[in-house]
């Protein structure tokens, strides 16, 4: 097979969404242990986001290309990598690199996608089921019967939270923008208007707190989020929306969240306070590579069984990425903008 000619959409600095650029590379075969994958579907998630911002905690030098997860069908593998997986249809997170319409991936990383999703269904699930099954049954171990809160429930992590969590048969409040609240309430939540008195409105639904709230706002609003934890509830914080646009060090507010949380933990209150980073146990390979397979297909179980349902936001062309990522950016959709390669758009 000669080599391939990716279509790479490139984060050059930082830039507005109509300042990526597209750019052709000639990708050699893949190494031992490699697949190359050719790309059916990726997405925007708040990562690439901050990435865009320079703000993102570990992000590459300028200029790399984006992209956390992908699923596509794997065309060649490298030695040491079982031959059955060619023509196999796969998921992998990918951190960058994901918006390209073919690239090399570690065969460790990639897991199965069941024949019964489509690619860009699965796409919704990849990062965004992974970060949600994780936070919801490792993080804070929600039982059956309990509340939680769930900010941005009409975003890409938070659509696919409220969708696992009734499916475990968890009672669901869930903040968004009015315009937002029936798709929320169609998914399975309580809305309540994230811009009006939260910590009021979440008291009168449920008078002794709620037993989990999954916050990726962050900022002064992290305090309300731990003060409604119902005793031995746990709040689980993934990101800091709130200080996106804020000038200076990408890693201050990350810390400043850390300690907050730290102290909260150190303190006799009887609740929990955590952070979920889906990269978290990386060092030990093997063990979060199963972690994340078994989780993944966990969700993607559920998924072709119809008790989750993708929310596709929008498909859009690899070539119009800058399209996809102003749209997610405007805060207007619920689930998730997917990017589609050449064959699919």
């Amino acid at each position: 097979m000669s080599n391939i000619i990716a279509t790479e959409v490139v984060l050059p600095g930082r830039v507005e969404p109509e300042g990526l650029t597209v750019a052709d590379r000639e990708l050699p075969p893949p190494g031992p242990g490699q697949a190359l994958v050719r790309m059916e579907a990726t997405g925007v998630s708040f990562a690439e986001q901050q990435m865009r911002r320079g703000k993102y905690y570990d992000q590459p030098a300028f200029p790399f290309v984006p992209g956390y997860d992908i699923v596509g069908e794997v065309l060649v593998v490298g030695a040491g990598v079982d031959p059955a997986l060619v023509g196999r249809r796969v998921a992998a997170l990918t951190k960058i690199g994901g918006w390209s319409s073919h690239l090399t991936v570690s065969a460790g990383d990639l897991v199965p996608v069941p024949d019964g999703l489509t690619a860009e269904a699965a796409e919704t699930f990849v990062v965004n089921g992974v970060t949600a099954w994780q936070m919801l049954h490792r993080k804070a171990k929600v039982r059956a019967g309990q509340t939680i809160l769930v900010h941005g429930a009409n975003g890409g992590v938070g659509s696919t939270l409220v969708q696992l969590a009734n499916a475990a048969g968890i009672r669901v409040i869930g903040t968004a923008s009015v315009r937002n609240a029936d798709a929320v309430a169609a998914l399975g939540a309580e809305p309540v208007d994230y811009r009006g008195d939260v910590p009021a409105r979440v008291r009168a639904l449920a008078p002794g707190g709620v037993n989990a709230v999954f916050d990726h706002v962050g900022g002064p609003g992290i305090v309300d989020s731990f003060a409604l934890l119902a005793p031995g509830g746990t709040l689980v914080s993934y990101g800091t929306a709130a200080t996106k646009n804020e000038e200076g060090n990408s890693r201050l507010p990350v810390l400043k969240l850390f300690t907050r949380l730290l102290w909260w933990n150190a303190l006799p209150n009887n609740r929990n306070a955590s952070f979920y980073n889906i990269w978290a146990g990386r060092r030990r390979l093997n063990r979060f590579r199963a972690r994340v397979a078994e989780d993944l297909g966990a969700v993607f179980d559920l998924a072709e069984r119809g008790a989750l349902h993708p929310q596709i936001a929008a498909r859009i062309p690899l070539r119009e990425t800058a399209r996809a990522l102003a749209l997610a950016e405007s805060g207007t959709v619920t689930g998730k903008v997917v990017i589609v390669g050449d064959a699919e758009a």
